[in-house]
């Protein structure tokens, strides 16, 4: 199995451990183009469906509420929307998310 071009992995900061069954969806200028949900490692590295990376204007959005919700803690992000470039269609654009309940992080993964 190879991996999407666009990839996330996020982990529970309180709990010390990945962050498995969140729902993230992909948007490329706007628009919806996959949805996929957090494996047990926390990770998404596939979409369910092949896609072309173009330079454009990308974004993940984290469904965090009903994370939360199943795991008892309170919410106070129900959503992350993380947004970022694409510039060069040769690379692999890792996005992870550092998660807790009252904050979260991000950075340029490889």
């Amino acid at each position: 199995m190879h991996k999407a071009p666009i990839t996330t992995h996020i982990l529970d900061l309180h709990r010390g451990l990945p962050a498995a069954g969140v729902t993230v969806e992909l948007h490329c200028a706007g628009l919806p183009l996959a949805i996929a949900e957090t494996d047990s490692d926390g990770r998404i590295q596939q979409w369910g469906k092949d896609f072309e990376l173009v330079p454009e204007h990308w974004s993940l959005v984290f469904q965090l509420q009903p994370w939360f919700e199943k795991y008892g803690g309170e919410c106070f992000f129900p959503r992350a929307t993380l947004e970022f470039m694409v510039v060069d269609r040769n690379r692999h654009h890792h996005v992870p998310l550092l998660l807790s309940q009252y904050g979260y992080t991000t950075y340029r993964g490889n």
